[in-house]
């Protein structure tokens, strides 16, 4: 069985050719059945695609899954490698229009290899570039430490927050409301005052 998916951020369906209807020509001009096909206007960060989803629940081996580019596919090149990786395993071909066909055959693997090959190298490429911006940060700025700032919270209205709520008169989640603060920050407050 032959299926296509294709994918648009809520934004911005027209950038590059890769509308949802330009997707549709093009995996219709595969040979796809319309009823095969797919298409989820959804973000890229979102995890939870329903037709993403639905699609890798009907592959099966011996399936094809078209899609018109690998960033339709997946969030990330490396999200995207792992994938095809995790399809061809369980012998599903994947025809990347733009890249060609990953399968179980030799040239298959290659280029799932190749793949995964960019994808580690751009992981890699990311942690050395926040590396060396932590380092760079921490050289020039040495008051600079790694995470979010601390927030100032007024002792006086945690306090009293913090025995209204004891009290059973507010809850947590109203307090750090109140406080503009999270409830970890909350309860690591309410462990150090004791």
């Amino acid at each position: 069985m032959r299926w296509g998916y294709g994918r648009v951020s809520p934004k911005g369906q027209r950038l590059y050719g890769m509308s949802l209807e330009d997707q549709l020509e093009k995996l219709l001009a595969q040979g796809i059945d319309q009823e095969h096909i797919l298409l989820d206007t959804y973000t890229g960060t979102k995890i939870d695609r329903p037709k993403f989803n639905e699609v890798l629940s009907k592959l099966k081996p011996g399936d094809e899954l078209v899609v018109c580019k690998l960033d339709r596919f997946a969030r990330t090149a490396p999200e995207g490698a792992m994938l095809v990786r995790d399809l061809v395993e369980r012998g599903v071909k994947v025809n990347i229009l733009n890249m060609g066909v990953a399968d179980n055959t030799p040239m298959g693997k290659v280029m799932v290899t190749v793949m995964l090959a960019f994808a580690e190298y751009e992981r890699d490429m990311i942690v050395e570039r926040t590396s060396m911006g932590k380092a760079m940060k921490r050289e020039h700025d040495p008051d600079w430490r790694e995470g979010r700032k601390s927030k100032e919270i007024d002792n006086e209205q945690f306090e009293k927050l913090a025995q209204k709520q004891k009290d059973g008169l507010i809850t947590v989640a109203n307090c750090c409301r109140e406080l503009g603060i999270s409830r970890s920050t909350w309860y690591d407050r309410v462990r150090k005052v004791g």
